[in-house]
C-alpha cells in the first residue's frame, strides 16, 4: 500500500474532525448543553474519525497521527468563516510553523507500518495502566476548580482518543486476518467503550467553562499517547540515527508548542464569545408585585 493513501485519508480526517469540533464548540460555548448543532458536529467528527481509522488500518500511527494534528490548523479558517472575520497574523504564523514541523517530521523520519500484532498480555497491561491513570485524572477533575477540571478532562479525552488509535490497529488486524472472530474478541468492544468515554470526557471539558485549557490539553495528549503506544506496543520505529532522533525530538516539541498556541487561541476566542453571548442576553423581567 502506497504511503500517500493513508496520508490522504489522514488529512481528510483532520479536515472533518476540525469542522465537527468547531460546530460542537460553538454549540456548547454558552452552557455546555447538547443541542441540534452539537449533534451535527458530532456526526461530522464521527465521519472524520472513520477516515482516521481507515488511515490507521493502512498506515503507521507515526504517519497518521501527526497529520491528524492538522485539524487544529484546519479549524483556523473554519472558525474565521463562521465568525465572519479574518484569521489574525499570529494564527497564520503558528499555522505555518505547524505545517513545517509536520512536513519535516514525516520527510525525515519516513515512518512505516508495523506488521507485528500487539502482544495480548502487554496490550492489556498497558491499557490497564492507562485506565488507572485516567481514573486518577477523573477523580482530580471532580475535586478541582473549573480551570483544572477543564485541564484534567481534556487530558482524559486526549488520552482515551490516543488509546483508541491503538485499538483501531488491533481491530483492523483482526478484521483482515480472522474476520469471523472479530466480534468474539474483546478489542472491538473495548474500542467502542473507550471512544464513548472519550467523547463524554471531551464534553465535560467543554462544559467546564474553560475551553482555553481543555482544548489544548486534549489536542496534545491524543497524538502523544498514540505515538508512544505505537512505539511500545506495535514495534513501530523511525529507523533514524541518534542525532536525527534528537533533531526530530526538537521538531516534535516545536510542533506541540504550535498546536498548543493554535488551540489556545481558538479556545480563548470561544470563551470570549460565550461571555459576550451571556452578557448580551436580556435580563429576566420579574412579575410586578401584587
Amino acid at each position: 500500500m502506497h504511503s500517500w493513501v493513508p496520508a490522504l485519508l489522514a488529512v481528510l480526517a483532520a479536515l472533518m474532525i476540525a469542522a465537527g469540533t468547531v460546530l460542537r464548540q460553538r454549540a456548547s460555548r454558552v452552557n455546555g448543553a447538547i443541542t441540534a448543532g452539537w449533534w451535527v458536529g458530532a456526526g461530522i467528527a464521527l465521519c472524520g474519525f472513520g477516515l482516521q481509522a481507515s488511515a490507521l488500518g493502512l498506515g503507521s500511527i507515526l504517519l497518521v497521527q501527526p497529520l491528524v494534528v492538522l485539524a487544529v490548523l484546519f479549524a483556523l479558517p473554519l472558525e474565521a468563516w463562521a465568525d465572519h472575520r479574518h484569521p489574525a497574523r499570529v494564527e497564520w504564523a503558528w499555522g505555518g510553523v505547524l505545517v513545517v514541523c509536520v512536513a519535516t517530521f514525516l520527510i525525515v523520519s519516513r515512518p512505516e507500518p508495523s506488521l507485528r500484532r500487539p502482544d495480548a498480555l502487554l496490550l492489556w497491561g498497558t491499557v490497564g495502566a492507562v485506565i488507572g491513570m485516567v481514573l486518577g485524572l477523573v477523580i482530580l477533575a471532580r475535586r478541582s476548580s473549573p480551570h483544572y477540571k477543564a485541564l484534567f478532562y481534556g487530558l482524559v479525552a486526549g488520552t482515551m482518543f490516543g488509546v483508541s488509535a491503538l485499538l483501531v490497529k488491533a481491530v483492523i488486524y483482526q478484521i483482515t486476518h480472522e474476520f469471523w472472530r472479530t466480534f468474539v474478541q474483546p478489542e472491538i468492544y473495548l474500542f467502542v467503550l473507550v471512544v464513548v468515554c472519550a467523547v463524554v470526557a471531551q464534553q465535560l471539558g467543554f462544559g467546564a467553562g474553560d475551553l482555553q485549557t481543555s482544548f489544548p490539553s486534549m489536542t496534545v495528549a491524543e497524538p502523544a499517547v498514540a505515538m508512544v503506544l505505537g512505539v511500545l506496543l506495535l514495534g513501530e520505529n523511525l529507523n533514524v540515527s541518534v542525532p536525527t532522533a534528537m533533531f526530530l525530538g526538537i521538531v516534535l516539541a516545536i510542533m506541540i508548542r504550535a498546536v498548543c498556541e493554535l488551540a489556545k487561541l481558538s479556545a480563548v476566542r470561544g470563551y470570549e464569545q460565550a461571555v459576550a453571548a451571556e452578557t448580551a442576553m436580556p435580563p429576566t423581567v420579574g412579575r410586578p408585585a401584587a
